[in-house]
Parts: structure tokens; sequence; C-alpha cells
């Protein structure tokens, strides 16, 4: 297990500063609840941290464990245990879900898992999550509904076991019983393999059945509220109107996210 300590972070895409100075530390057990207006750089944090092409980090440090993340490539970063369940999972024709998975687990271990190994645990959970049973048979994520999308991602998640586990609104298209379900294998990780967990939703139902540790808002690309559980209540019952007039913000408009696949590690450029 281990910490993922991000300091003084600032990013930018396509020349737009999108992140302004995050500072965030996520340890083991912990449940953190990344709230905020849309379009403010929730689901940039999370990209830059795995390390998507587009997001240039301009200074600021990630490590995790004492390692240098930005150093890293992408398949580095995932193996050293951290990973991303992406808001809009990606399809790929003629590559089925257990040839992906089998290939992850290959490419983290010293020896290829035991075929039988690797079908008997890939059952179990599929069967956890209430997944069709055809699944592992069928192109990765092809055909697949929105809520089918969400699954698989925590499908991939349960069986590469990460240590720090970074969700962009998993939640979103799933209906309640799914919900109820992929938050039940959620707090299970938690508490068998002491994994840490990022977490963006905009619902509270779901942050009730996982019940962060920690909660952050974030407005204009910064942190600008911190707190337990109890943030994520006032969040729901009030809104952000009052943390504007708390801390005299005038809110952001809203931009549409721009959406790209993940690629080589984002670029640690000129940082001070």
């Amino acid at each position: 297990m281990g910490t993922l300590d991000i300091r003084n972070l600032y990013v930018e895409i396509e020349g737009r500063e999108i992140l302004k100075g995050i500072d965030l530390t996520i340890k083991d057990k912990e449940i953190h609840a990344l709230m905020g207006p849309n379009g403010n750089g929730k689901s940039t944090l999370l990209a830059a941290i795995m390390g998507h092409p587009k997001y240039v980090v301009t200074n600021g440090t990630i490590t995790f464990d004492g390692q240098d993340v930005l150093s890293m490539s992408v398949d580095e970063r995932s193996k050293a245990g951290l990973f991303l369940a992406m808001q809009y999972p990606a399809e790929i024709t003629g590559v089925t879900n257990s040839d992906f998975l089998r290939a992850c687990l290959n490419a983290r271990s010293e020896e290829p898992i035991p075929l039988f190994q690797f079908i008997k645990e890939m059952e179990s959970n599929i069967k956890k999550l209430n997944m069709k049973k055809d699944l592992a048979h069928r192109f990765l994520n092809e055909g697949f509904s929105g809520g089918e999308r969400k699954r698989n991602e925590i499908l991939q998640m349960r069986m590469l076991k990460p240590s720090i586990a970074m969700l962009d609104e998993i939640d979103s298209g799933l209906d309640v019983d799914a919900i109820k379900v992929v938050s039940a294998g959620l707090d299970e990780m938690v508490k068998e393999s002491n994994m840490g967990l990022l977490v963006v939703s905009h619902y509270k139902r779901f942050y009730q059945l996982i019940k962060p540790t920690h909660a952050h808002v974030i407005v204009d690309g910064k942190i600008v509220a911190q707190g337990d559980y109890e943030l994520v209540n006032k969040i729901d019952g009030e809104g952000y109107d009052w943390l504007y007039k708390e801390l005299k913000i005038k809110p952001k408009t809203e931009t549409r996210p721009i959406v790209y696949s993940l690629g080589s590690c984002a670029v640690n450029k000129g940082v001070k």
C-alpha cells in the first residue's frame, strides 16, 4: 500500500491553465470525495495524476511512496499501483475482455498468471458485480451500455488490485441496484486490501454508500474547502452558493470536457 502526495500542482491544456496550485494527500483506507461544479478541474486532476497526454503539468510535484510519478509513463504509473476508472471508457474492437484483463495482469507480474487461476478470479468478480456471464468473450466495451462500461471499469479495478484508485463519475449511468453493487465492491476492497480512493461524483446517494473519510471542493482549479462527510451533506443540502458568498468567489462558467484516451505520460514542463 502507499501514499499519493500532490503538492502545488499546476496543470494546463492547450495553453489554458486549469489547475492552480492543488495540494492533496491520499493514504491507505482513506476515501476522498472530490466535489465542485462542472468545469472546475476535478477530472483534470485525475487525468494528470494518471498521465493524460493532453494535460501538461507546469509546476508542482506528484509522488507515490516517494517515487516521482511525473517521470513515469502511463503503464509505469499503473504498475506502481495507480488506477483510473474513466468517465468515458473507450471501446476496443477485436480485443476481448478476458484477453485484455489477462494481459494487464501479466504485465504487472514476473510470471504469467495461470489460466485456471485467472478464469476463476475473473468469474468470481463478474458474479459479485452482477455482470452478464458472456462478458469475458465480448470485445472490450463494444456494444456495452453506459452502466455496463462503468461496471467493467470496476471489474478491471478488482482484478488489478491497485493501491490508489481514482473514480471519475463511476456512478453515472448506473441504476439504483447497480450503484449498491458497485459501492459494496468498493467498500470490500478498501477493507480487505487497504486501497485508497479518490472519487468524483455529484450524487449524495453514492457518497452515502461509500462514506468518504475526507471531502474536498474544487472551484476554478483550486481546493477552496476541505472537511469530512459533513461537508458532503452541506454541499448536497445547500449547493455551492454559500461557499461562493463565504469565500467571495465568483462562480466559474461551465465548459464542456475535452475527451481523449490515455497515451504517454503528462509532461512536467518548466517546473520551478
